[in-house]
């Protein structure tokens, strides 16, 4: 009985000093830029991503909608899908789609400034 306890409470350090270590190794997402401060190829981006990618993603979280939220998207080392959030993946993504994710029609104009906006978040 002596044993079970002490193996109850090992187990349970053990635990509680991996989960302390995987937390000291976890950084903060960087915030996303104010909206004050966004350039002009920014806010446009910001309008094309509100008539087509605000309904599924959250900009700045990264909790999901009905997509990822895309808090520091650019910033990360890889994006939900494990590849790297390049601006050719992210074009690639956008533009084709992934999974459940529609594809999305844009002009290099439109494109280039969401892909300015997505920088910012």
């Amino acid at each position: 009985m002596r044993g079970h306890r002490f193996f109850a409470v090992k187990t349970m350090l053990f635990g509680a000093a991996a989960g302390a270590l995987g937390m000291v190794g976890c950084k903060p997402l960087p915030p996303s830029k104010p909206a004050s401060e966004w350039t002009p190829e920014e806010a446009r981006g910001a309008q094309v991503y509100q008539r087509n990618c605000a309904r599924c993603h959250y900009p700045t979280t990264t909790a999901g909608l009905h997509g990822p939220g895309l808090q520091a998207i650019t910033k990360v080392k890889a994006m939900p899908s494990g590849a790297p959030p390049t601006d050719e993946r992210l074009t690639a993504v956008i533009a084709r789609g992934r999974g459940e994710m529609p594809a999305t029609r844009l002009d290099d104009a439109e494109m280039q400034d969401l892909l300015a906006y997505l920088h910012s978040l």
